[in-house]
């Protein structure tokens, strides 16, 4: 196992720590307050002016879709290594170089599998930052961590499908930016399980799209929303089928895996940013007569983050190794293995510092609630760790580990 990056990813690495220090660091007390002058005009979702002003220097500084593996020449252990830097303030940066969930697996997707036309009308917008997209898959009336529940209806209507439905959780949905709707649904009812459902490409404006609401997340309001959307007999051309009709339930599963890694690799950045101000905290702040560094039980607490964060950070880099020797589809145990790890490490080491921080520590003074939150999430999205849980015990219970053997395909674990 070798987890180097290659000389293009160290050259991106140092511009992108240089980003963070010069640009996104010091923009996020302006992003919150813009973000508050927005909500009192009415506005909570329009992009405040200092992103804009972050977009634009990091197309100039080329830190733009760098998660686009092979087309950015990077491979999964370098972007990994790109994405632990961007976690550290998890929206800001990764929005700033158009590496942001959902906008980035959507154009996995679509690279994938859209056709020409396709390609035209919404991939090529979305890779210039020109628009913005969501993913309509989770629902409020059924178990969405098993996605052959999503009952959506999709009806065929001479050259058109008709789709009826309520999704939740449709994240960027808000954004004034979206034009694109991703949306799974039902069209195949009397088909084999995995053949009952079909991925739709659905422009934003269309007759039929309600927004019903921006749900918060603990409390707080992403700029891109977590929509509740109707889908009320929107009509939809055959062309904007997302691969094949019947094969959205692949489709989907094809765009979450290396997402997830990413996913990780941010919360590794989560964490170690919670560290470091952990480490600042102990050193600056004097109880019962000595700095709280000199308290035995909060080095106990900043030794056990270090050792949690590094073996978490090992586990993610493996199976971003692996991803890129063997390719995701054979190597899903490894990667819902580090969908349990990496959130769960992030959202300890975040309550630690939290709790150092004392009453300060649940405001918003420091980043830390708020990057808590995000952690807490992860835990949940893109598949619950319980169903994660499962996939890594069916690998184990079949006689396989959860990762590939070191010495080769014999080795492949099946999810």
């Amino acid at each position: 196992m070798d987890f180097s990056i290659s000389a293009t990813a160290l050259d991106h690495l140092e511009r992108v720590r240089r980003f963070m220090s010069d640009h996104v660091y010091p923009a996020e007390l302006v992003y919150a307050a813009q973000r508050e002058e927005l909500t009192a005009a009415g506005r909570p979702h329009d992009p405040p002016p200092v992103m804009l002003d972050l977009i634009a220097e990091a197309r100039a500084q080329g830190l733009w879709n760098l998660f686009r593996g092979g087309a950015a020449g990077l491979a999964q252990v370098d972007y990994a290594i790109l994405a632990e830097q961007t976690g550290r303030s998890p929206f800001i940066a990764p929005a700033a170089m158009n590496c942001l969930s959902p906008d980035s697996g959507n154009m996995d997707m679509l690279d994938r599998f859209a056709t020409d036309p396709q390609r035209t009308d919404w991939l090529e917008p979305l890779l210039e930052g020109e628009i913005r997209s969501a993913f309509s898959m989770t629902e409020p009336d059924v178990a969405s961590s098993d996605a052959t529940n999503i009952d959506t209806r999709i009806v065929e209507d001479g050259d058109h499908y008709v789709v009826n439905g309520r999704k939740w959780f449709t994240t960027g949905a808000a954004d004034p930016r979206c034009r694109l709707l991703i949306l799974l649904g039902r069209s195949h009812p009397d088909a084999a399980r995995h053949r009952q459902h079909t991925m739709l490409l659905i422009p934003r404006d269309a007759d039929g799209v309600r927004i019903v609401r921006a749900l918060h997340v603990f409390g707080y309001r992403d700029q891109q929303g977590h929509c509740e959307i109707e889908y009320d007999d929107v009509r939809v051309p055959r062309a904007n089928v997302l691969g094949r009709a019947g094969h959205g339930f692949q489709v989907a599963q094809a765009r979450l895996g290396p997402g997830r890694v990413h996913h990780c690799m941010r919360a590794i950045g989560m964490a170690e940013r919670a560290l470091e101000m952990m480490v600042e905290r102990a050193q600056s702040r004097v109880a019962f007569g000595t700095p709280l560094s000199d308290q035995g039980v909060v080095r106990n607490t900043i030794a056990r983050s270090r050792i949690e964060i590094d073996q978490a950070r090992l586990l993610v880099l493996h199976t971003a190794w692996l991803v890129d020797r063997y390719g995701v589809d054979d190597v899903r145990a490894s990667v819902s293995a580090i969908k349990v790890v990496a959130p769960e490490v992030a959202q300890n080491v975040l309550d630690r510092a939290i709790q150092l921080f004392g009453g300060m520590g649940v405001t918003d003074d420091t980043p830390l609630a708020e990057i808590w939150s995000r952690a807490r999430t992860l835990r949940i999205v893109d598949g619950p760790e319980d169903v994660h849980l499962r996939t890594v015990a069916r690998s184990v219970l079949a006689g396989q580990p959860a990762h590939l053997r070191a010495g080769g395909p014999a080795g492949r674990a099946e999810a």
